[in-house]
């Protein structure tokens, strides 16, 4: 059974699972890695959330406040062996719930091209694609999103 623990960037779950996220995507946007890799700071990251399955973490996403009403979905991942089992969509969720508890009315992310199981994720947890925000706007690879909470 799948559990969601809120917790911050030392944890160190939630650092192991950064560590494959950040391998995966230098995999996949190869060059253009270290672009994105400069907004994706966990010194600027102060909400946290980790997935566990038998005590294993498996899956994890983040926010960061973006303006004074939304929060910034940052860090998603879940192990590939378990992908498609509902974790992603258990985090999001989790992360949604905090950030209205928080007071904040909206999320918004920036994903890649190049995830379309992230982009698929975020469109059934009813995200609307927005035009790309801030250092992501004139990015080809990037689709931004934004989901109003509480709706």
């Amino acid at each position: 059974m799948i559990h969601c623990r809120r917790t911050n960037i030392s944890d160190p779950g939630f650092q192991q699972l950064v560590a494959r996220l950040d391998a995966e995507l230098g995999e996949r946007d190869g060059t253009e890695h270290d672009f994105y890799a400069q907004f994706n700071s966990l010194a600027s990251i102060p909400y946290a959330i980790v997935a566990y399955e038998a005590n294993e973490p498996v899956g994890c996403g983040a926010l960061k406040p973006y303006s004074d009403d939304t929060m910034e979905v940052k860090r998603m991942f879940v192990v590939p062996a378990l992908r498609g089992k509902g974790i992603a969509s258990a985090v999001l969720n989790a992360l949604e719930q905090w950030a209205s508890e928080l007071g904040y009315q909206n999320c918004t992310l920036e994903t890649g091209k190049r995830q379309p199981e992230a982009i698929a994720l975020y469109k059934k947890s009813g995200y609307a694609i927005i035009p790309n925000y801030g250092q992501y706007e004139n990015v080809e690879n990037s689709i931004c999103f934004l989901k109003k909470l509480n709706s």
